[in-house]
């Protein structure tokens, strides 16, 4: 049972993972900035990576990667880390995290379409039905009811939204590529791969913005550090790595949707250590969404 869903289940486990990593991150963001966050969450994972892979596999670095796997996992980790990463970022200053992580559910059905596009996957029906169920819930969970004479497309800077959808795009994109150019190689040191490319992208990026400073100060801010190693550890490393593990072995479009239930498992974290009110809704979209992560079980 566990072989044969072995992709379902690195998807959920990838989901609770980020969980962590996104109650962690947002805690270490109010204290040091996203942009100085971003970059050393990266070379932390990074730094989990690298010891991991070196009691594991014998490789402190991936050196045993293919020059195909280099090529297409870097761009995956730019494309998903530095392009989509730094847009949803910006997006959460721009619109907020609810409707940012919205559009974020664009991901899975972008997925599906471009995996359909590059590698040819096919999705049976009821892995569609499933998907619908999931993104319906998440939908029903993060979006509240419009204010009166205004709709929500309406209701948001349209730079804002289209830095959402870049974000989603981001991933999306970055989830194909890294199965591209995964293949079978190991789904950690591929993480790694993504890692390196992510870091040269915003040490790049950090220069002709000057937040090297930012970055200085984030390191002895003591409580910032403290978050952000435990986001590190549960995002860049574990999350992101189980992230391949799941595209790996299951259709990228079916992992993704399973992956895009983190709005939905913040809920419980969020009443118990944030002291946040849970409505009728968002327990009915918690319960459509697992519904549909079920469904995606069924083939």
């Amino acid at each position: 049972m566990i072989s044969s869903h072995l992709g379902e289940i690195s998807a959920l486990l990838t989901a609770l993972f980020w969980t962590i990593t996104a109650i962690s991150f947002e805690q270490a963001g109010k204290r040091i900035g996203a942009l100085a966050l971003n970059w050393i969450r990266l070379v932390m994972g990074l730094a989990f990576l690298s010891v991991f892979t070196w009691i594991s596999r014998g490789h402190l670095f991936p050196t045993d990667a293919t020059g195909h796997a280099w090529l297409w996992l870097t761009v995956s980790g730019v494309i998903g880390f530095t392009f989509g990463d730094l847009c949803l970022f910006q997006a959460f200053i721009m619109i907020g995290s609810r409707i940012s992580m919205l559009i974020m559910a664009l991901v899975p059905p972008l997925t599906a379409i471009l995996s359909w596009i590059v590698m040819g996957e096919m999705l049976m029906l009821v892995d569609l039905i499933g998907m619908f169920l999931v993104i319906g819930g998440i939908a029903l969970v993060v979006l509240d009811r419009p204010t009166a004479g205004k709709r929500i497309k309406l209701s948001h800077p349209v730079l804002g939204l289209l830095l959402a959808f870049g974000g989603a795009l981001g991933q999306a994109i970055g989830l194909v590529l890294s199965k591209y150019g995964m293949g079978e190689y190991n789904a950690f040191s591929a993480t790694q791969i993504r890692g390196i490319a992510g870091i040269i992208g915003f040490t790049i990026l950090f220069f002709p913005l000057r937040r090297w400073g930012r970055v200085r100060d984030a390191f002895v801010h003591k409580s910032g550090m403290v978050y952000t190693t435990i986001g590190a550890f549960f995002g860049p490393f574990l999350g992101v790595s189980f992230s391949l593990l799941a595209v790996q072995h299951t259709e990228a479009g079916v992992a993704s949707t399973i992956m895009a239930i983190v709005p939905v498992l913040i809920i419980p974290p969020a009443v118990f250590l944030f002291h946040e009110r849970v409505t009728l809704k968002e327990i009915l979209g918690a319960i459509i969404a697992v519904g549909g992560v079920a469904l995606l079980f069924v083939h």
